[in-house]
């Protein structure tokens, strides 16, 4: 499954995954995948529950150990994942919770702190900046976890289902910040299970019981 490449875009970042196999338990979560983006698309990863769109997400940043294939990943410096599951630390603020991913890199302390507001400026969860996440509701905390993703700037942006806990008009917030990392040269790949938000995507990459089916992109819903 390919990205479509555009005439604008450099063809220097790309990432491939070539017969991605994960088995667990004698059942194959993965099931021989191939995916290949370029820099400045995005690709929707869908399909039903675990059907393998975590793992697949998991073993393109490196996180998981195949069992068969391959990931390369081609002048990728640097990545994000941005977790289904949000992985906030819920004794910290929003805005520490954003910093700390740009801390382990050890950026300079003033480039931390405008980088983090401008990150929670973008989902629109900049007003909670000193709220601790245990304060707030489940649909701020995923959008401060995709700020902490936005907030590294990474070659390759891996996105597990940004948009579950959101309203129709968030949903489409993060999804157009999404693109908007796409348009700044970033690899960015979505799993999700909202066909509205797939439909935003460049490409889709449908599984099914770990194996990837093809099926054309749904256009947008004329009547929404």
């Amino acid at each position: 499954m390919t990205a479509a490449s555009s005439p604008d875009t450099p063809l220097a970042r790309v990432l491939i995954g070539h017969g991605l196999t994960v088995v667990r338990d004698g059942r194959r979560i993965l099931d021989g995948v191939d995916v290949r983006v370029e820099g400045g698309h995005l690709l929707a990863v869908t399909g039903p529950s675990g059907s393998g769109k975590s793992t697949l997400l998991t073993a393109l940043a490196g996180l998981l150990p195949l069992d068969e294939g391959s990931v390369e990943r081609s002048g990728v410096g640097s990545h994000a994942l941005i977790l289904q599951g949000y992985g906030l630390l819920s004794t910290l603020t929003a805005a520490e919770n954003v910093e700390v991913a740009l801390q382990l890199q050890q950026v300079a302390r003033e480039e931390v702190r405008t980088r983090s507001e401008r990150a929670l400026e973008r989902v629109g969860v900049d007003t909670l900046t000193n709220r601790l996440v245990e304060e707030v509701s489940g649909g701020q905390q995923q959008r401060i976890a995709v700020a902490r993703g936005l907030v590294m700037e990474a070659d390759l942006l891996l996105a597990d289902e940004p948009t579950a806990e959101l309203d129709a008009v968030t949903r489409d917030v993060v999804v157009a910040t999404l693109r908007a990392e796409a348009r700044r040269g970033a690899i960015v790949v979505v799993a999700t299970h909202d066909p509205d938000v797939a439909a935003q995507c460049d490409a889709e990459l449908h599984l099914v019981d770990g194996r990837a089916v093809d099926r054309p992109l749904s256009p947008p819903d004329a009547s929404s």
